[in-house]
């Protein structure tokens, strides 16, 4: 059973960093793609980063410089370290894992940036 577990978010002001953590089990990280994604309030989800089994990772032109997708294979972990927030950035962060046809998320975890 596949299951992703999402922790980390939360309330920060405009500046500031947040690390979001993905722990992930039944699958393995050297073999599947991991993603995190957010949806914005009135907005569809958008993908934020990605890392492939191989370790090969994209950053969406709107974080790209400020977050950086990351994992540690032998926690099983994906993580989204975030800086340099913007109010813009507030969501509902989710973490997926994206096996063959099927994809597999996470419960979501609320990051918030202040003004």
């Amino acid at each position: 059973q596949v299951q992703l577990v999402e922790s980390g978010g939360g309330l920060v002001q405009a500046g500031g960093s947040l690390r979001l953590s993905c722990a992930v089990s039944g699958i393995s990280l050297r073999i599947f793609s991991m993603g995190w994604y957010r949806q914005a309030p009135g907005k569809q989800r958008e993908l934020v980063a990605s890392i492939t089994g191989g370790g090969a990772t994209f950053h969406a032109d709107s974080v790209k410089g400020r977050f950086t997708i990351s994992r540690d294979n032998a926690k099983n972990t994906v993580y989204l370290q975030m800086n340099g927030l913007k109010p813009e950035d507030t969501a509902v962060y989710y973490c997926n894992a994206h096996i063959s046809v099927i994809d597999y998320w996470g419960q979501g975890t609320q990051v918030t940036v202040s003004s």
